[in-house]
């Protein structure tokens, strides 16, 4: 039987990974080659996962928890893309607030099943907004506690490549500064930018993923106490919302219009967002909303261009708050969106919790 290729492409909240894996997938695709897609959050009812599906991809999911800590469920999740189809190639999105992927997934993939899976570079996405603050390019509030930034930067420490996403929204000056910032901490490690959305220098990025991972000298030390206090700082908010109006509304102006409001008020309350995604859906159309930190704005990511009397939203915050405030935040937003323009917001299944310690279910030194 061949080896299905497995690549990972990593990176914290907000860093672009579900435009970038959708971009590579079509490339792949494109290439006559079968792909199959993994999703992964430590909550249920995706954005991402319902996103990729909507484009068409075979996408499987892992939520409850990353994929260090549901390693078994990695491997299933994986057959089961198989039962149809053998893929050719599997991309796996890992949590954005996970860490330590290559001593948790890599090798014992590389060392449990190593005869099924050809392993890739775990590429690493760096977004800008986090980027320049936590590297210390930006003044102000910098938004994240010392153990969240801890995550972030061990993200990038143990990559096999960086990969600074979003560069269409950089002048060249930052840039060239976020560049030479990451390669004065982490000289040894390759790093470009790209644009997943534009597609600037994609062409880099295929050519990085379809290199062969190297075995490494030595597994990288993680603080789990310190790790398990980042992950903890972040509020977790996955709920459904069913929309329905007296009359018919624009589903794009609505999904926009509740990220930017719920934005704007956690950033009153001095709550820095890692994340906030917003879909609404009908059976044919899909609309989109992402807000990736409290400095920039909003945008609409995927456009439906439809105007419809009822749809059902799916809302996924990850922000550094009180999970409590985090909901009442986002029901008092719905309800004064939903009275102002006509249309009720009634709130279906909600998940709201900070992120439990991580508890890998394997942990590999490289021998």
């Amino acid at each position: 039987m061949k080896k299905i290729r497995f690549l990972m492409v990593g990176g914290f909240l907000g860093s672009g990974k579900t435009t970038t894996i959708a971009k590579l997938a079509s490339y792949y695709t494109q290439q006559r080659l079968n792909v199959g897609l993994v999703t992964n959050d430590q909550a249920y009812n995706l954005v991402d996962t319902q996103t990729l599906r909507s484009q068409g991809f075979n996408v499987g999911e892992v939520p409850g928890a990353c994929f260090c800590c549901k390693f078994d469920d990695l491997i299933g999740t994986v057959s089961e893309l198989s039962e149809s189809k053998l893929p050719d190639i599997v991309i796996a999105e890992p949590v954005g607030s996970c860490t330590d992927l290559y001593a948790t997934v890599i090798q014992p993939m590389r060392e449990l099943f190593g005869d099924r899976f050809e392993l890739g570079p775990l590429i690493v996405l760096l977004k800008p907004e986090h980027g320049r603050k936590i590297l210390g390019q930006s003044q102000g509030r910098r938004g994240f506690s010392p153990q969240a930034e801890y995550i972030f930067l061990k993200q990038l420490e143990e990559a096999d490549a960086i990969a600074i996403n979003k560069v269409d929204k950089l002048s060249d000056e930052q840039l060239d500064e976020l560049l030479s910032a990451v390669a004065s901490r982490y000289e040894s490690t390759s790093c470009f930018g790209f644009s997943a959305r534009d597609g600037k220098n994609f062409d880099q990025f295929v050519e990085l993923a379809s290199q062969t991972i190297s075995h490494r000298k030595s597994t990288m030390e993680v603080d789990y106490e310190t790790y398990a206090q980042g992950e903890a700082e972040l509020g977790w908010l996955n709920c459904q919302v069913r929309a329905t109006g007296d009359s018919k509304f624009a589903l794009d102006e609505l999904v926009l219009k509740l990220t930017q409001t719920i934005g704007r008020e956690l950033s009153n309350a001095k709550c820095e967002t890692a994340h906030l995604k917003i879909m609404g859906q009908t059976l044919e159309n899909a609309a989109v909303a992402n807000l990736v930190s409290s400095t920039v704005d909003a945008e609409l990511s995927l456009a439906s261009e439809v105007n419809v009397v009822a749809a059902e939203l799916l809302v996924n915050a990850r922000v550094a708050a009180e999970p409590d405030l985090l909901v009442q935040i986002v029901q008092d937003v719905c309800r004064e969106i939903g009275a102002a323009e006509s249309i009720d917001l009634e709130f279906g299944n909600v998940q709201s919790f900070r992120p439990s310690k991580p508890e890998p279910t394997h942990r590999m030194n490289v021998e």
